[in-house]
């Protein structure tokens, strides 16, 4: 446990230095509430560059969602991801047909417990300076299951620049995390993603599309949730990502 949290003072502390990190909290307040924080992704220092820029108290109840096939590969990552950053692990291959995915459970289960979430809608690095890749059908399932959880966008910007793809040693670069307002239900309840839950829906991989059949109201407010949620994280970026 001594180690773990050594580990993570350290973290902090580069994460900090190499890019002078400011958080803005521009649409929300940095408050203990339980949220979903879903950000864009363009380095695999996301996730760390987020938690680290929340205050420790909500920090130490917020957990990022990584790729399993990633982060158990070797003893060190799994070390760092269980230990040090608490991670929700999930499986990310798509299921046999007939098979049904687990990984939205295991992210269920986290909020169940009372923890917050830092999720990457896009659902692999976005190497494209402009825009934002089609968002996974996760964020909103997991918004339409759990309607009292704050789902809060954030725009990491810079850090794709602090941390280029196939360079081994960041550049220190300024980073800003802009922190939005938390997203809002639609005035038509069969768009709003909180609407009529009677419980959990299948599990879906949040980086994969559900392609399961669904009723035409349902696929209609899922794409107008995702839509909205792209179009408020978008809004954070400066104009000339837009």
């Amino acid at each position: 446990m001594m180690l773990a949290r050594l580990i993570a003072a350290t973290v902090l502390t580069l994460a900090r230095l190499l890019t002078g990190a400011r958080s803005l909290w521009l649409g929300c307040a940095p408050l203990p509430v339980q949220r979903i924080y879903y950000a864009n992704h363009s380095s695999h220092g996301d996730f760390v560059l987020l938690w680290a820029a929340l205050p420790p108290a909500i920090r130490r109840r917020t957990r990022p969602v990584a790729g399993a096939d990633y982060w158990l590969k070797t003893p060190l990552r799994r070390y760092l991801i269980e230990r040090v950053f608490n991670g929700v692990l999930v499986d990310r291959r798509r299921p046999a047909p007939g098979e049904q995915s687990v990984a939205l459970d295991t992210m269920l289960e986290a909020l169940d417990a009372g923890d917050s979430l830092i999720l990457f809608p896009e659902g692999t690095r976005n190497l494209d300076e402009s825009g934002l890749l089609p968002f996974k059908a996760g964020l909103y399932h997991l918004a339409r299951a759990r309607p009292h959880v704050e789902v809060v966008p954030v725009w990491i910007g810079n850090l794709n620049r602090v941390m280029p793809k196939g360079r081994p040693i960041p550049l220190p670069l300024l980073c800003t995390l802009s922190f939005g307002a938390p997203l809002t239900a639609t005035a038509d309840g069969h768009d709003d993603p909180h609407h009529d839950v009677a419980g959990p829906p299948s599990a879906v991989d949040p980086g994969q599309d559900d392609s399961r059949p669904r009723g035409v109201d349902e696929s209609d407010g899922k794409r107008r949730f995702l839509a909205e949620a792209s179009a408020a994280l978008l809004a954070l970026a400066p104009q000339e990502v837009r």
